[in-house]
């Protein structure tokens, strides 16, 4: 698994936001993303890697499971994570570019959902005892948890993986227990990052 990791990063080039059609294409993705959010900014999660891993390479795998645990960490919604992954795609070009493509990502994956929802609740409250409206709310229910589900098997493979591409072993233990924890107990999720940075401190957790 490793040559193949190592062979991919070498083709892949970093996409620059300096070049006018890459920021206008970088804009476009986020702007077309931004209507597909259902059941909040995570249901985007295995995309955004997607593009700012593979397509853009902007970021490693690593670094984009970092971004994702910072955003997760602060407090603010999460769609925070645009806006670490467009100021990540920018740094390289200046600290400027980094903090106006972080804004601009973060106002395109925002804006257009936004404005959808403001104009589906001003309907959606004519419409509260019709069949339509329960029927999709429930079909809607399923498809949003599946989403989530493999949004969550992706950050655990991003994060599970060490920078040559191999299996982390205590990396998938402690993602295990705490998936194990986090459904059986009422445990504060603070508590799992805060043991889990400390074993990354230490070295038992590497990648």
């Amino acid at each position: 698994m490793a040559p193949f990791a190592l062979l991919a990063a070498a083709a892949c080039h970093h996409a620059r936001l300096s070049d006018l059609a890459t920021l206008a294409q970088v804009i476009g993705e986020f702007l077309s993303l931004s209507l597909f959010s259902l059941g909040g900014g995570n249901t985007l999660l295995a995309e955004y890697h997607h593009l700012s891993v593979n397509v853009f390479c902007w970021l490693t795998d690593s670094q984009f499971a970092d971004l994702y645990a910072l955003a997760e960490a602060a407090p603010g919604p999460s769609s925070m994570i645009v806006g670490l992954l467009g100021l990540g795609a920018g740094w390289p070009d200046g600290p400027a570019l980094a903090l106006l493509s972080g804004y601009g990502a973060e106002l395109a994956i925002l804006l257009p959902s936004t404005l959808v929802m403001v104009l589906a609740c001003l309907r959606w409250r004519q419409m509260e005892h019709s069949p339509w409206r329960i029927a999709f709310e429930r079909g809607l229910g399923p498809i949003t948890l599946g989403i989530l589900f493999s949004v969550g098997l992706k950050i655990v493979r991003t994060a599970d993986v060490t920078r040559a591409g191999a299996l982390s072993v205590p990396g998938v233990i402690v993602s295990v227990v705490v998936c194990v924890l986090m459904l059986r107990t009422r445990i504060s999720p603070l508590w799992f990052m805060a043991i889990a940075g400390g074993l990354g401190a230490l070295g038992i957790i590497n990648r």
